[in-house]
C-alpha cells in the first residue's frame, strides 16, 4: 500500500513524495513548494489536452473501421488516400525546412555507432549498458557463434587455444581493413612504437612501416617506445590495441597484443517504457531512482559470482597521450537518453484535483528531466552531456499534433525547472502509421529540439494491423518484412530525416536485432541498415554492440547519406499498401503453425510480465531459439491473432485450444525457474494465462492495439493478490 499525501490539490503517493523531496530536488535549486505548485498547474493545463488527443485517436480509428467495412469489396487506393486526407489522418504537406537543434553532443550529431536499449529498472543491466561504450572484440568473438567451432575450436569452460587463434586472426584482419599498414599486415607486427608523434610498426622482417592513413593514429598509453595501448580512429570510432606481453594472450602474440577494444555503444536508451513493467507508484520510484543514480554517477549493483560479491559501477573516462604529447580523455561511458512512456497510460503515483490518475507521460517528463538537472548542473561524478542537454526519447506518438503536444510539455517542464528553452531534446520514435505518413510535419513541430528519429518494425507493424483491422486478414507475420509498406516506411524515414537536415545534427536510427544468440547472422544482415543510411541501430546486448560496431568501420554512413540526399522520392503510396492477403488460401496446417507460433510467444512473455514484473527478457520461441521480447513484440503477435480471429481464419474455440496447448509448452520451458507459476495447472486462476487470452480475444477493442491497458490491470491485480482479475 502507498498512502497519499495532500499537496495542494494533488494527492501524491508517499513514496514518490519522499523520493522527490529528499533525493531529487536537493541540489537543483528548486524549492519543494515551487515544484509542487508548478506541477499542479502543468497537470491542470495539459491533462485535458492529452485526453483530447487520445479521443482523436479513437475517433479516427472508428472512421477507418467504417470505411474499410464499406469498401472491402471495392477498395481503390486513390479513393482511400482521399478519405485519409479528408478526415485529417493524412496531413497536408509542409514546406521544406531544416532543423535548428543546438547544443547536441557529438555522439548524437556526428558519430555513427550502435545503440543499446535497456530497462532502467534493472540496475545491473543499466550499468552494463552504460559501460558498453567500450567492448572487448576478442571476448565478443570468442563467446559467440561468429567464430565457428570446427577444427577443434569448440567453446569450453577453459581457454581453447585453437579457438583463441581464430579470434586473433579475425582481429588482425579487422585491423587490416580499418587501419591498414603501408604494406604487410598487422599479423606481421612484432611491436608498435611511437616515434616523433608517428605510429611505427616493427615487422617480423625487421622492417618498419606506418599506417596507410597516418591520421588514424590518435593516441597511446604508457611509454612511447613500448606503449601499453595504441589508440586508432576510423570513421569516427576508436580502436584500442591493448599490449601486455605477460598476459595469457599477449605472450603468444608477436606484438604482445592481448586484446582489441572497440568503441561500441556510443549511445544508450535507458528505458522507462516498452522493456519495463512499471504499473504503480512503487514501480515508478524504482525506475526514477536508477535514472537518478546514473545521472549522479553513483549507481551501483551488487551480485554474487561463486563465493565472491561483485560490485558494478560506472566506468571512469579513459586517458591517453596524443601524438603531439598532450594528455586527453575519452568518455568511458555511453551517452544516455531516457525513454519516457507515451501519451496513453495514466499512473496512480499522483492523483489530480478530481482524484484521477495523471497521465504517466507528463509525470515522466517532469521527473526524468528534474533528475537529469543534476548532470546539467554538474552535480554528478561523471558528465553525461558535455553540451548541457537532456535527451528524452518519446515513443508512440500519432501524427504532428501529438508531437506538438510533446513539445509544449517539454516547454512547460523547462519553465517549471528553470531550464533554458530547448535544453530538453527529443527523440521521436517513428513507430505509428500516422507518424510515418506525416513524418515531415512531425519533425517540424520539434525542429529546434529534435535529435533522433527511429524506425521500429514491431510497434509499427502492430499499428499497421490494428489501423487496417477491418480491411481483411493480414499476411503471415514472417512475410511482413518483405511487404511493400514496410520497405517504403524504412526508406521514407531516412529520406525525410535527411531532407529535414538531420545529417550532422541528429541520429537517424533503425530497429533491434532480436536474436542475441545469433551473432554470426547479425553480422551478415545488420550492415544493411547502414547501407540504408542510418547512423545508429539497436542491439540487444553489450556483446552485440561490440560486434555491430564492426559495420561502422566498414561503411562511412556520412557518404551513404550524401548519396541519398541527391534522390527525390515520395514513399507515401508504398506506405499505404495495406498488408492484407487478398487470397488467404492457407492450409489448416499453415494456419495452426501461425497460431502456435504467435500464441507461444505471447504466453512466454506475458507470464513473466504479469507474474514476475519482467518487462524485457530473452524468451525461448516455439523452436527454443531465444528472442528478445518486449511489449512491441507482444503487440504485433496479439494483433495478428486478433485480426485472424476477426476474419474467421480461425475460430475462438481453436484459439483458446491453441493458447491452452502452448501454455503447457511454456510451462515446460520455464520448469527450472523457481519463481515460475504454472499456467496449465489452473487456467481459470492463472493471471498470466487470462491476460494473454484477453490480449487476443479483446485485441480488436484495445486502443491502437496497445497491450498496456490489459497488462497493467492484471499486473496490479496480481501484485495486490486479487482474485478479481477481470474486474
Amino acid at each position: 500500500m502507498n498512502p497519499y499525501l495532500q499537496v495542494g490539490n494533488l494527492q501524491v503517493a508517499s513514496s514518490l513524495h519522499r523520493f522527490l523531496e529528499s533525493e531529487v530536488l536537493p541540489g537543483t535549486g528548486i524549492s519543494a513548494d515551487k515544484f509542487w505548485a508548478q506541477l499542479e498547474l502543468l497537470i491542470d493545463d495539459l491533462s485535458p489536452v492529452n485526453q483530447a488527443l487520445l479521443q482523436k485517436r479513437d475517433a479516427l480509428q472508428d472512421q477507418l473501421h467504417q470505411w474499410h467495412n464499406q469498401h472491402r469489396d471495392d477498395f481503390n487506393a486513390e479513393t482511400y488516400k482521399a478519405f485519409l486526407s479528408q478526415i485529417g489522418y493524412l496531413e497536408p504537406e509542409v514546406e521544406d525546412f531544416q532543423i535548428g537543434t543546438q547544443s547536441v553532443d557529438d555522439e548524437i550529431a556526428i558519430q555513427s555507432g550502435p545503440q543499446l536499449v535497456v530497462p532502467v529498472t534493472n540496475a545491473r543491466y543499466a550499468l552494463n549498458a552504460a559501460n558498453s561504450r567500450w567492448g572487448s572484440l576478442y571476448d565478443a568473438l570468442y563467446g559467440t557463434d561468429v567464430i565457428d567451432e570446427g577444427g577443434g575450436a569448440e567453446r569450453s569452460d577453459s581457454y581453447n587455444e585453437v579457438r583463441g587463434q581464430k579470434v586473433i586472426s579475425f582481429g588482425k584482419s579487422f585491423l587490416d581493413q580499418a587501419a591498414p599498414l603501408t604494406k604487410n599486415s598487422h599479423a606481421d607486427a612484432v611491436a608498435y612504437t611511437v616515434v616523433d608523434g608517428q605510429l611505427q610498426i616493427v615487422l617480423t622482417s625487421g622492417g618498419r612501416v606506418g599506417l596507410y592513413d597516418k591520421v588514424k593514429f590518435v593516441g597511446y598509453q604508457g611509454n612511447p617506445s613500448s606503449p601499453s595501448a595504441v589508440l586508432l580512429r576510423n570513421n569516427g570510432l576508436h580502436i584500442e590495441l591493448l599490449i601486455d606481453r605477460r598476459h595469457l594472450i599477449g605472450q603468444n602474440d608477436l606484438a604482445g597484443v592481448k586484446d582489441i577494444f572497440l568503441e561500441a555503444a556510443i549511445t544508450t536508451i535507458m528505458d522507462c517504457e516498452d522493456s519495463v513493467a512499471a504499473v504503480d507508484a512503487e514501480d515508478k520510484v524504482d525506475v526514477y531512482r536508477n535514472w537518478l543514480g546514473l545521472m549522479k554517477g553513483n549507481l551501483q549493483a551488487f551480485f554474487s559470482k561463486g563465493d565472491t560479491t561483485i560490485t558494478r559501477a560506472l566506468h571512469p573516462n579513459r586517458s591517453y597521450v596524443s601524438p603531439e604529447g598532450e594528455a586527453f580523455e575519452l568518455a568511458g561511458r555511453s551517452l544516455l537518453f531516457v525513454r519516457n512512456v507515451g501519451h496513453l497510460m495514466t499512473i496512480d503515483a499522483i492523483l489530480d484535483r478530481n482524484g484521477e490518475e495523471v497521465p504517466e507521460g507528463i509525470l515522466d517528463a517532469v521527473v526524468t528531466s528534474a533528475i537529469a538537472m543534476h548532470d546539467v548542473l554538474g552535480n554528478s561524478l561523471y558528465r553525461n552531456s558535455n553540451k548541457g542537454s537532456i535527451y528524452i526519447v518519446k515513443p508512440k506518438m500519432h501524427g504532428s499534433k501529438e508531437v506538438a503536444f510533446a513539445n509544449t510539455l517539454f516547454d512547460r517542464v523547462e519553465d517549471l525547472l528553470g531550464l533554458e528553452r530547448h535544453t530538453i531534446k527529443i527523440g521521436v520514435m517513428d513507430e505509428e502509421r500516422r507518424t510515418s505518413l506525416n513524418l515531415k510535419a512531425c519533425i517540424r513541430e520539434v525542429k529546434d529540439r529534435i535529435v533522433f528519429i527511429n524506425t521500429g518494425f514491431l510497434d509499427r507493424t502492430g499499428d499497421e494491423m490494428h489501423t487496417s483491422m477491418e480491411a481483411g486478414p493480414m499476411i503471415r507475420k514472417n512475410h511482413m518484412k518483405s511487404s511493400i509498406w514496410l520497405q517504403g516506411y524504412e526508406r521514407s524515414n531516412v529520406h525525410v530525416g535527411l531532407t529535414c537536415g538531420l545529417q550532422g545534427k541528429a541520429q537517424i536510427g533503425k530497429g533491434m536485432w532480436a536474436m542475441p544468440d545469433l551473432m554470426k547472422e547479425m553480422l551478415q544482415q545488420k550492415i544493411s541498415q547502414l547501407e540504408a543510411g542510418c547512423t545508429t541501430a539497436w542491439v540487444p546486448s553489450p556483446t552485440a554492440a561490440t560486434l555491430h560496431s564492426l559495420h561502422y568501420h566498414q561503411i562511412d554512413v556520412k557518404e551513404v547519406q550524401s548519396q541519398l540526399l541527391m534522390q527525390k522520392v515520395n514513399y507515401i503510396d508504398q506506405i499505404l499498401e495495406i498488408p492484407v492477403s487478398h487470397d488467404p488460401s492457407w492450409s489448416q496446417e499453415e494456419i495452426q503453425q501461425e497460431l502456435d507460433n504467435n500464441a507461444q510467444g505471447i504466453l512466454g512473455y506475458v507470464v513473466r510480465w504479469v507474474e514476475q514484473g519482467i518487462g524485457c527478457s530473452k524468451v525461448p520461441d516455439i523452436n527454443n531459439i531465444g528472442l528478445m521480447e518486449d511489449r512491441a513484440t507482444l503487440r504485433i503477435s496479439s494483433q495478428h491473432l486478433a485480426n485472424w480471429l476477426r476474419h474467421g481464419i480461425c475460430s475462438q474455440e481453436q484459439m483458446i485450444e491453441t493458447m491452452r496447448r502452448m501454455a503447457h509448452i511454456v510451462d515446460k520451458q520455464n520448469a527450472n525457474d523457481p519463481a515460475y507459476r504454472s499456467m496449465s495447472a489452473d487456467f481459470e486462476h492463472s493471471a498470466a494465462f487470462q491476460a494473454a487470452l484477453e490480449l487476443v480475444l479483446q485485441g480488436f477493442d484495445q486502443p491502437n492495439g496497445y497491450t498496456e491497458p490489459i497488462l497493467h490491470r492484471y499486473r496490479r491485480a496480481f501484485k495486490a493478490g486479487s482474485t478479481a482479475l477481470n474486474a
